[in-house]
């Protein structure tokens, strides 16, 4: 009987140990966290152009858009204290719910950066569409926008990695951006879109 009671308070002292070292760093943990206060990125679109606008068969469910856009997107770490590594950046565009693309024509513009305290990074995105498949219920409503010549809306949605750097410590974090873009359309097949000005600001979501 003696060997299991001893046993067991060798076991209830193991884990109260672990216990005690676990609560300990997450305490430490929170003290960094509390002194370097890191905060959520910022981002906004700076501008953004559409090229090369047109829809074909939109009253089919054959219906395709072929499109470009580029996007200048507005990175801002805000921390007093704390550096970010954005590792990697992954973009979509769709309109009205419906993907466009599933990815960048070419990677983001930088990839990956150091982003330092108080400063902010332009990132370039840009999309390439080529006979692209869009919804039948979708694509009528994207034809009159376009034969409108108005300003199409479209919604920017963004993936980061990133790694906020505090000391020795790195915590990773996914951090979703999304955006609304609103782009003049084209007054003629194929021309230039105006820039959509300062764009307006885009929400984060830790």
């Amino acid at each position: 009987m003696s060997g299991y009671g001893g046993r067991g308070t060798r076991e209830k002292t193991c884990c109260g140990s672990c216990c005690t070292v676990l609560i300990s760093l997450g305490f430490v943990v929170l003290i960094y966290w509390a002194i370097f206060q890191p905060h959520q990125i910022r981002a906004a679109v700076d501008y953004a152009e559409l090229s090369n606008l047109a829809v074909s068969n939109a009253s089919s469910p054959a219906a395709a858009v072929t499109y470009h856009v580029a996007v200048n997107l507005s990175l801002y770490n805000p921390s007093k204290r704390v550096n970010i590594y954005y590792d990697t950046i992954d973009a979509e565009l769709a309109f009205r719910g419906a993907v466009l693309s599933a990815s960048p024509a070419a990677p983001a513009s930088p990839a990956e950066f150091y982003q330092r305290r108080k400063t902010a990074q332009a990132v370039r995105l840009e999309f390439d569409g080529k006979g692209v498949a869009v919804p039948a219920d979708v694509a009528p409503e994207l034809e009159r926008e376009v034969k409108a010549a108005a300003s199409l809306g479209l919604e920017l949605s963004v993936k980061v990695r990133v790694r906020y750097v505090f000391g020795s410590i790195k915590i990773r974090q996914k951090p979703k951006v999304w955006c609304e873009l609103s782009i003049p359309v084209p007054p003629t097949p194929g021309g230039l879109g105006a820039a959509a000005g300062s764009g307006g600001p885009c929400w984060v979501k830790y």
